[in-house]
């Protein structure tokens, strides 16, 4: 497919703009999809501005893809012509080491492909993201989406929502756990719907007292300010889990003291210089600092066919693909409830 029409940006320094791509021709394992909605993730901003270094310029961001089937190789047998579907983070793994096998593709060992400013598994181009008009993925990478929830508060379940939502399946969390998540942000907003749904005692903990009656809303029980101290003092050793979802410089060891005996703290955000962790928290308590990604393929269906049950989505504030600057700007100041997505229609 030549000139395929996308918005994204020439260089870390450049606001992003109109350009076009090229997408490969479907081959036989391959869907076409004609992309409806694409959700606006803090990395985009990231690779786009080269904060995290490595960006290959020109990059189109977009990982939050939800669309429809428009072509299909001769071997696709998982979808046809007019099914919704969805693309994630990642598009292509190796497909052999032992994580591929355990359906963790996302832990590749030997490097998955990710949607957009990753080199393909054939080594030769590098993959562009969900600003555009359309995509083409291999049917193994592509995921169903329920009809019955609307779509462009879905598109954000394919980042944000699978990255609560593994972790949580992940570490069990039951009925009657007490989890707290720290930042109400696109990440954490959705940690709060999917731990109050599994029956879990929600705490939102924030800097910000206008996030109390958001926090509320979505489903938490209780909320703490962790600018005052005697709040932070009479919550020590409260928690099962903490939902770590800040990706600001922050110190840890204020929130590890927070957890119970055994407690876990899992690590989301990605803050952008390292933070000292002091031993005695980790070895009084037994307690556990871990990190999470994404989830595979399978993982990531069973998140969505979850949210579909459960009737839980995103909640999101639609643009038009020309307003994406101001968008970027406006995540930064953490200005958006709690997800920006992009009506792609507005791309034509």
């Amino acid at each position: 497919m030549k000139d395929v029409k996308a918005y994204g940006a020439y260089s870390a320094e450049k606001a992003l703009e109109p350009l076009n791509i090229d997408r490969r021709e479907p081959g036989a394992d391959d869907v076409e999809i004609k992309i409806l909605y694409c959700g606006v993730c803090h990395s985009d901003i990231h690779t786009a501005r080269n904060e995290w270094g490595g960006t290959i310029y020109p990059v189109v961001p977009g990982h939050e893809i939800v669309g429809k089937v428009t072509r299909v190789g001769d071997q696709v047998t998982n979808f046809k012509v007019g099914d919704t579907v969805g693309v994630g983070c990642f598009v292509d793994s190796c497909g052999h080491c032992d994580s591929c096998k355990d359906d963790q593709e996302q832990y590749c060992e030997n490097g998955h492909t990710q949607t957009y400013n990753s080199e393909s598994q054939d080594k030769k181009t590098i993959t562009q993201g969900g600003y555009a008009s359309h995509i083409v993925v291999k049917q193994s990478f592509v995921l169903s989406v329920s009809d019955k929830l609307p779509l462009e508060k879905v598109a954000p379940l394919l980042c944000a929502g699978i990255t609560t939502y593994s972790p949580l399946k992940h570490w069990n969390v039951k009925k009657g756990d007490k989890l707290a998540v720290l930042g109400l942000g696109g990440l954490g907003h959705m940690a709060v719907k999917l731990a109050a749904s599994m029956g879990a005692e929600v705490t939102v903990l924030s800097r910000s007292k206008s996030k109390e009656k958001d926090a509320t809303a979505l489903g938490a029980h209780h909320f703490e300010l962790t600018t005052e101290k005697e709040n932070m003092t009479r919550l020590a050793n409260s928690f099962d889990f903490i939902i770590d979802t800040v990706s600001a410089a922050h110190d840890y060891n204020d929130y590890l003291a927070l957890l119970k005996n055994n407690g876990v703290m899992i690590l989301l955000g990605v803050p952008p210089t390292p933070s000292e962790v002091q031993a005695f928290h980790l070895i009084f308590g037994r307690r556990s600092l871990v990190g999470s990604l994404v989830g595979g393929i399978k993982e990531t269906q069973e998140m969505l066919d979850y949210c579909a049950e459960h009737n839980i989505t995103s909640d999101v504030e639609m643009i038009n693909i020309d307003q994406i600057n101001e968008a970027y700007e406006r995540t930064m100041a953490g200005d958006v409830h709690y997800r920006f997505v992009i009506d792609m229609a507005s791309l034509s």
